[in-house]
This record gives C-alpha cells, structure tokens and sequence, in this order.
C-alpha cells in the first residue's frame, strides 16, 4: 500500500521520541524547550553552517525564546580535536544543551560534545572498550535534540558516536546510554537539496546497517524484523530518491529506513564495518561508499553462514530469484543503478597497507557481530579482492 505525505507524519517512541514528518523542522525549538535547554549549542558541518535549514533552526529557537550558537568546526570523518573545540565552545558560553544537526559527523560529533561537556576526561577516555562507560558521570551528559539531514548513517538513534583518533589514525566508538537523543525531529523536506551521488552513498550505509544487523548472529528478534523492513524500503524507494531528490515520499521512506538500520544494529554489524572504519581512518573516504564497495566482497565470504537466511530476505522482498545469487546480483545492479564503483581502487584505495588494515578490522567492535569469525588475515583477503574488484 502506497502512503501520502500526510500519513508519513507522526510521533513515535522506539527506541527514542522521534518527531516525524514534512515541515517538523520549525519545532526544533519547542523541542530544545521541553528539554527544559535555555541556551542550546548548535552543532553542524561547515557544509550546512551557511544554509537555511541552520538560520531556520536558530530561529526556530528564538521564537520559543531561547539563545542558540553555532559550531561548526568539524570535519567530514569527525577528529578528537574537532569534540574537544566544541566542549571548550559549550562550556565557555555557558550552554545547556546541544542540538545535533546534520548527517552522520555533524550528529556523532555533536552526541561526544554533549557526553564530554560535562566530564572531567577527553571524548577518548570513553571508548568502547572494557567498561570505560562507567567513567561518565550521567549528569554531566548535556541534552540532545537530534536532527538529521541525510538518511544514511541513522546516528540520530544512535547510543554512540564514531571519532577518528588522529594521532593513531584510528577510528573509535565513543558509547554511552545517555548519548541516546532524548528527542529527534526527522523532517525528511531537509534531505531534498543532497546531491544524487550523497544521496546513493547514505542510502547506501542505510542498507548496509539493516542488512549486517539481519546477518549478526545475536539473538534480538526485534532487530532482525525491522532490518527485514527496512532493507525492503530501501529496495523499493533509494532509486527513486536517487533519481528524484525531491521526492518527497522516497525522501521520506529512506529517512525511515536510516533511522531503522541504527535501530537494528543493537544486535550488531559485521566485517562491512570491520573494514570501513579502519578506511575510513587511514584514507579519510567516505563511509557509506565504503560500506557500499564492500558489500558484495563480505556477503561472498560469508556465504556458508548466511545463505539460508538470505534466501527468506529475498523471498520477503519479492526478488524474482528468492536466493543467496539472487540477493547478491540484486546488489550489484542497485550499486550499478546508483553509480557506485565496483572496487576500491575507484577512491585511490591501494594494497599498500593490507596487513594492517586487516589487523585493524579483526580489533574493530564491528568484527564481533560478523556472521564468521575471520582472521586478520582473512580480512586482508577480502580487503584486497574488493580494492582488485574481484568477486570471484
């Protein structure tokens, strides 16, 4: 059943208030009010610090009487230092809130500002890792207003940002519970000016997250439903989006289906982002055309695991080959469709550094939902057929 605009519109609270629909944007300061926020930091992109959308919002804020900044001094793969400028903004000018606004480095860098505001430690003292979570003091986590202007990355329901460690050239999960935006305003009419390759590539990283959380291995029934559905939304409405950016109904689909994918993924990733992390450091490309390079290379190398369950996805879709082949040449001609390259040779990703991207992705958190448990040398290997395009 096709749905209107009007239907594409509501309130829904899993696993966060979500506020949904067209034109939802102008709320953003009612929301940062009922957060009980008096001075919210905004927190964007240089990319979209010029725009509209930013000066709409801070109004936005005005109109519901409150005093709103803007920082934007992050980069495309957000750095540490990038979250300790922020914090020394926020803390300095006295705010008491932060509204993450942007796609996946504005919202990740923003959740580290509004965790580390109100800590006596730097944003990687909180790593993932062990239970360095426990070090946060739960009142110093600012409030966050989440709003998303890609639909790729689904950080806006996220409990955890993704900073690369510049020193170390190192991507690291910063986690904590109450990085969890307490309220999200997800006005799909701010996705309509991306351009049509950004659109592909974060549709693309949408996918990526329903379909690694569908293979994990982890028991999260309700994980793996609404994967189902959301890679379903993405077969049926990221060509549209692509093809037609103001499409309103397809920008409004694959905003569902971001937000989704980092729903899902509570019951983990896998080799994918094993590998996209550690690309994403040493290279500085792109995360969801990493993801989207990757994709056939890392389904083909964990065939013998998944190929039953993928073969119910593909019934579900309605996929005339309901198959594990007819699956994987789904994926190739969407990448194909959206001009995604075939190899990662495409984005000047040599072999020069094997080895240690493949040690890198078996100490990637991601590793531990893959559907096999691979070696750092197998990593390599499948690192090394995707930068050779080689689906053999």
């Amino acid at each position: 059943m096709s749905l209107s605009i009007e239907q594409l519109s509501g309130n829904w609270n899993y696993p966060t208030a979500v506020r949904f629909g067209v034109g939802r944007a102008q709320e953003i300061g009612e929301a940062c009010k009922e957060l009980g926020m008096k001075n919210p930091l905004l927190v964007t992109d240089p990319g979209l610090a010029g725009l509209p959308m930013i000066s709409n919002a801070v109004a936005s804020c005005e109109a519901a009487g409150l005093k709103c900044a803007v920082f934007s001094d992050i980069k495309p793969n957000p750095v540490g230092e990038n979250v300790e400028d922020g914090v020394a903004v926020y803390r300095s000018n006295g705010h008491d809130g932060v509204i993450a606004f942007g796609g996946g480095s504005g919202l990740d860098a923003a959740k580290a500002i509004a965790l580390v505001s109100g800590q006596t430690g730097s944003v990687f003292d909180y790593e993932d890792a062990g239970d360095n979570w426990t070090l946060v003091k739960p009142e110093g986590v600012a409030p966050i207003v989440a709003v998303p202007t890609t639909s790729g990355t689904g950080s806006e329901v996220g409990r955890a940002s993704v900073i690369t460690d510049a020193a170390n050239h190192v991507k690291k999960i910063i986690f904590h519970p109450k990085m969890l935006p307490a309220i999200v305003v997800a006005d799909p009419e701010l996705t309509v000016g991306l351009p049509a390759h950004i659109t592909a590539a974060t549709g693309m990283d949408a996918l990526s997250h329903n379909l690694e959380a569908y293979c994990s291995p982890f028991f999260h029934p309700m994980a793996e439903g609404i994967a189902v559905e959301g890679i379903r939304l993405v077969k049926e409405y990221l060509p549209t989006a692509v093809e037609d950016g103001t499409d309103l109904i397809a920008r409004s689909q694959m905003m569902v289906a971001s937000t989704m994918g980092a729903t899902s993924f509570q019951r983990g990733l896998g080799g994918m982002h094993a590998l996209a992390h550690p690309l994403g450091a040493l290279y500085d490309a792109h995360h969801g055309l990493l993801n989207a390079i990757l994709m056939p290379y890392v389904l083909i190398r964990n065939r013998s695991e998944i190929e039953e369950r993928i073969a119910r996805l593909a019934s579900y879709m309605g996929l005339e080959d309901a198959s594990f082949d007819g699956f994987l040449n789904w994926v190739l001609d969407l990448r194909k469709q959206l001009n995604i390259p075939n190899d990662l040779g495409a984005l000047n990703i040599d072999d020069e550094k094997a080895d240690l991207v493949g040690r890198m992705a078996v100490e990637d958190p991601s590793s531990g939902g893959n559907p096999i448990s691979l070696t750092a040398e197998e990593y390599t290997e499948v690192f090394l057929k995707a930068v050779k395009g080689d689906l053999g």
